[in-house]
């Protein structure tokens, strides 16, 4: 099947599953993971109307950033070096990859240059895979409440990375505890934080992450293919 074939699938998938559990289809967006992927095909996407697009590396988002629409969303989903943030804070929609206090930091310490207020999600390594990024489910809380005294970022929500299993019921789990941090949060009332938004679910479970709370699904292969390690 094509990019047409395939989010036609994809987005029919994530109305069943909004239906299953209640919610209104509006309430989940749909991110294109177009890492490793060639304009071509972003194009191709974009002229099925996706808008948002989420990439892994700062070159690549700059590059694809000059070359596509400017009325793109552009998602950094990938871990963030801090001498990258300089390059895209005031490119971005969203940072979804926020595991540190340090990396905050520099957002705050950029956006304050370019006077701008920058939207993150801090990321939970919530299943503590050693090969993921991701701040622990319990410093979270912590983590939010640090980053919320800078005036220049603004922590909309949560991530997370869930691991790579055959089924997906089993990271249901993960989706839940994740959802309940961000309940938690929610509860505490901090100032500067809006929690709005749970970026979790990828291609092989964003149906059983809708159903757990998910606001944004990061689907790549279930839209482009497999992934091509080719130049851009």
């Amino acid at each position: 099947m094509g990019i047409r074939e395939n989010l036609d699938v994809v987005e029919a998938c994530m109305k069943n599953a909004c239906a299953a559990c209640g919610r209104a289809a509006d309430e989940v967006k749909l991110i294109a993971v177009s890492k490793t992927k060639p304009i071509p095909a972003l194009e191709e996407a974009y002229a099925y109307g996706c808008r948002d697009f989420g990439e892994n590396k700062v070159q690549e988002l700059m590059d694809k950033y000059e070359r596509m629409p400017k009325d793109i969303r552009w998602h950094m989903i990938g871990h963030l070096q801090r001498n990258k943030v300089k390059y895209i804070v005031d490119k971005v929609f969203l940072i979804h990859s926020v595991d540190s206090l340090r990396l905050a930091q520099e957002i705050e310490k950029e956006a304050a240059k370019k006077e701008i207020t920058v939207n993150i999600l801090v990321e939970v390594n919530v299943a503590e895979e050693e090969s993921k990024f991701g701040t622990t489910a319990q410093e979270a809380v912590s983590l939010v409440e640090q980053i919320a005294k800078l005036p220049h970022v603004r922590v909309k929500g949560l991530m997370t990375i869930a691991p790579y299993v055959e089924d997906s019921e089993q990271n249901r789990r993960y989706f839940a505890k994740l959802k309940q941090i961000y309940v938690d949060i929610i509860h505490k009332n901090i100032d500067n934080v809006f929690m709005e938004e749970l970026s979790m679910g990828m291609t092989g479970d964003y149906e059983v992450a809708i159903t757990e709370g998910a606001t944004y699904v990061r689907v790549g292969t279930g839209i482009f293919g497999e992934r091509e390690y080719a130049a851009i």
